[in-house]
């Protein structure tokens, strides 16, 4: 029997996407595509805080869409009474929590666990709400989908999710348009070499470490006219001393989508030794670009890379500087990340995320029928 699914689209809409938002609406949009196979088709409503842009989510005759603003805590207040108005057979949260209250089964996608890895990267605030909700949505949730199977297991050791209500289901990552690469180098002033750091510039994300190691890396080959490029914009906690003293380091704050093919393709490698990540995207944009990877030993990042990359210690700058120099100094070595690349990222498809999505719909059709 189709399922009638609340599915909360309010993180789709925003004006400029994060990995959680991008998630959101990427899934929302090919889940419409894969219902339309399946026969007869679960009856969808969107459900947004702010109403979308023509065209984001394509008129379908089996997909709803419903504006219902509300200024603060419009999960729980406003998204639950509309619930509680329709009683929904299920509601799907792909990029926040489950409300407090509401009726009929939840499923709920958990990103990543951080806050609970590195607490202090995070305000008490954001990390208490975090920890709240997570802890709620995946007690009240039918299923939980986690991004990694690093993330399941995070779910199991720090909130005891019993392993046969998570389901791992790995996000798609889009092409990235491949433009000219001089084209953009030209663009934003960048030399001929570079490597490059794309994501919010936070301590999460090892940026101090990252500067350390091409700092080493410049005193080992003598070398002042590589770059390192960081793309993204200040998040929480950034510190303008990370940067001192370390020459030909360029930010380039936020980027336009449309040149981010470009200057990956045209780095010498990414790279991300990140301290701990639910998924990393980057790492997947950047082996459909054809540039090298160089990431961390830990959390999602190794079950996403495989062999198709280089993977370092993200708390030792030498053992992350001695990748920049294998990849920056052996030709053949390169050329071997970026063919193993582009097939690792070919399992990454957001056609085969909603497949799975799908299947976690069966699974609660299932239980219902029982």
């Amino acid at each position: 029997m189709p399922l009638r699914i609340a599915i909360d689209a309010s993180r789709a809409t925003v004006s400029r996407l994060t990995g959680t938002e991008y998630y959101a609406r990427r899934l929302i949009q090919t889940l419409i595509e894969a219902n339309h196979q399946r026969s007869p088709p679960h009856s969808f409503t969107l459900y947004f805080r702010d109403a979308p842009s023509p065209g984001l989510f394509p008129p379908d005759a089996h997909t709803r869409q419903i504006a219902v603003p509300f200024p603060r805590a419009w999960t729980h207040i406003r998204l639950a009474g509309e619930l509680w108005k329709t009683r929904p057979d299920l509601t799907f949260v792909p990029a926040h929590s489950l409300p407090f209250l509401f009726p009929g089964k939840g499923i709920v996608t958990v990103h990543d666990l951080g806050y609970r890895h590195f607490p202090a990267a995070h305000p008490y605030r954001q990390r208490a709400y975090l920890d709240g909700t997570t802890r709620w949505s995946q007690a009240r949730a039918a299923m939980v989908l986690a991004d990694s199977q690093a993330t399941a297991d995070d779910l199991a050791r720090f909130y005891q999710t019993p392993p046969n209500k998570i389901r791992v289901v790995y996000p798609g990552v889009d092409a990235a348009p491949l433009q000219n690469r001089a084209a953009v180098r030209s663009k934003y002033n960048l030399p001929p070499r570079y490597f490059l750091f794309i994501g919010t510039l936070q301590p999460r994300k090892n940026i101090q470490g990252i500067v350390q190691a091409f700092a080493q890396w410049q005193r080992r080959h003598n070398d002042q006219e590589t770059a390192l490029v960081l793309a993204g914009g200040e998040g929480w906690l950034f510190d303008e001393a990370w940067l001192q003293d370390v020459r030909n380091i360029r930010r380039l704050g936020y980027i336009d989508e449309a040149d981010k093919g470009g200057l990956l393709g045209g780095a010498l490698a990414l790279v991300f030794p990140s301290l701990h990540e639910g998924f990393g995207f980057p790492v997947i944009e950047a082996m459909i670009c054809g540039a090298p990877v160089i990431a961390s030993h830990t959390s999602s990042l190794p079950e996403l890379i495989g062999d198709a990359g280089l993977l370092a210690d993200p708390t030792d700058t030498a053992d992350i500087a001695a990748a920049m120099s294998r990849l920056s100094q052996n030709h053949n070595l390169r050329q071997e990340m970026i063919r193993k690349g582009y097939e690792r990222a070919k399992r990454f498809t957001w056609e085969r995320a909603a497949q799975d999505v799908m299947q976690v719909f069966e699974e609660i059709e299932a239980q219902m029928r029982t």
